[in-house]
């Protein structure tokens, strides 16, 4: 028996590559009307690396991760004699397990001379490095003589992209995650979907579309092809779920973002997909309380009262006896009674406490000064640069 295994790939576009010359040089025309001839150029763009044929593979090319390895397999009998109960077995063996490829376990009862069994074997690539693929065959001859042998076919998985993640923690427990994703193959990417799945905590919403004319449009264009070596960056903002924006402690401690997918094609329509292992951030350290503003206008006119609403979380394990302290800066003065108490406030609870203050100067003001004191541990919270706002001169009324 012959053993053969064929890698199955798609066919590459033929390229041609242009020669010509100006009329007034010695060839004169002839190049030119050479390349308008070739069956293989594109007419009208002979002098464009572009082509209308397909060339076949020439070699076993590179596979990817997350692609999807094909390959043929024949046993062909090529003796004058019958064999019987042969049984072919195809194993692809990585650095972490050994995976059965064979579509069938039964043997086939006999191969008749200048006859073949032949197999397809599909596999989606899920690690990286060095992969073997293992072939064996065990057949019995007419004189009942059992044989076996084996063939082995090495090929490494490489990397088709590098993702990098970077994290922002913002005030309001939302968390924005921008991805960084580079193509370090040799060929153009199409990609079809980039998509985050959010932990069980967490709702996601997409920042990569704008809206234009009442149409939401890619930030990247039309065309969202990724050249080699080129880079994308996409970004997402994680709001927690109601019911667990309302447990302080819960969030507080929470790393798992969620696992990007990434689906893309190539050359001829070949699909790959990726996903990422869970992401991971590093949990915001809030202390014992947490100071946030809920309300704040963005412009306020000088020397005018204007309010703000802060949420207090008490984020220890403890409950707090709270006092408020308002210490005024020299531009922000706060209205009302420095000094009261708000009460007891347990672990994981929160209060909102309205506040009136105005400015004294002009232009983008820093909200300082406010304090609160632990009567049971006599400790204190100092809160500045909360929050900015911008004051301008009120307009002068006319009489």
């Amino acid at each position: 028996l012959i053993f053969a295994v064929m890698r199955l790939t798609k066919p590459t576009l033929f390229t041609n590559i242009p020669v010509t010359c100006e009329e007034r040089d010695l060839p004169g025309n002839l190049f030119n009307q050479l390349m308008k001839d070739d069956p293989s150029t594109v007419k009208g763009a002979e002098t464009l690396m572009l082509g209308e044929m397909l060339t076949l593979p020439q070699n076993f090319g590179n596979i990817f991760l997350g692609e999807t390895f094909s390959s043929y397999i024949s046993v062909h009998n090529d003796s004058n004699q019958v064999v019987k109960d042969i049984l072919v077995k195809a194993d692809l063996q990585t650095s972490s397990q050994r995976l059965n490829l064979s579509a069938s376990s039964a043997a086939v009862a006999e191969l008749k001379p200048d006859c073949c069994i032949d197999d397809v074997i599909h596999h989606e690539v899920k690690e990286i490095g060095t992969h073997i693929l293992v072939c064996a065959v065990s057949y019995t001859t007419q004189t009942g003589e059992k044989m076996y042998f084996r063939k082995f076919f090495k090929f490494q998985v490489l990397k088709p992209l590098d993702v990098k993640t970077k994290f922002y923690n913002a005030e309001t427990d939302e968390v924005f995650l921008e991805a960084q994703i580079q193509n370090i193959t040799t060929s153009p990417m199409f990609m079809e979907k980039v998509s985050l799945e959010p932990s069980m905590m967490y709702n996601v919403a997409e920042l990569n579309t704008v809206d234009t004319a009442g149409e939401s449009e890619s930030t990247f264009g039309a065309r969202t092809y990724l050249q080699p070596m080129d880079t994308r960056q996409y970004l997402y903002c994680l709001k927690p779920k109601q019911e667990f924006a309302e447990k302080a402690g819960v969030i507080k401690g929470v790393t798992v973002i969620g696992k990007l997918d990434i689906v893309w094609k190539t050359n001829l329509g070949e699909r790959g997909r990726l996903q990422t292992s869970q992401l991971q951030r590093m949990a915001p350290g809030y202390g014992d309380v947490r100071l946030s503003l809920e309300t704040i206008p963005d412009t306020v006119n000088l020397e005018e009262p204007f309010d703000i609403t802060c949420k207090i979380t008490n984020c220890s394990e403890r409950t707090m006896d709270l006092v408020l302290e308002m210490c005024n800066t020299n531009s922000i003065h706060w209205c009302g009674v420095s000094g009261r108490q708000l009460g007891k406030l347990h672990p994981s609870s929160s209060l909102h406490l309205a506040l009136t203050l105005l400015s004294s100067v002009q232009g983008l003001q820093s909200v300082s000064g406010l304090r609160l004191t632990d009567t049971f541990l006599k400790r204190t919270y100092e809160y500045d640069d909360i929050a900015q706002v911008c004051v301008v001169s009120s307009e002068v009324k006319q009489s």
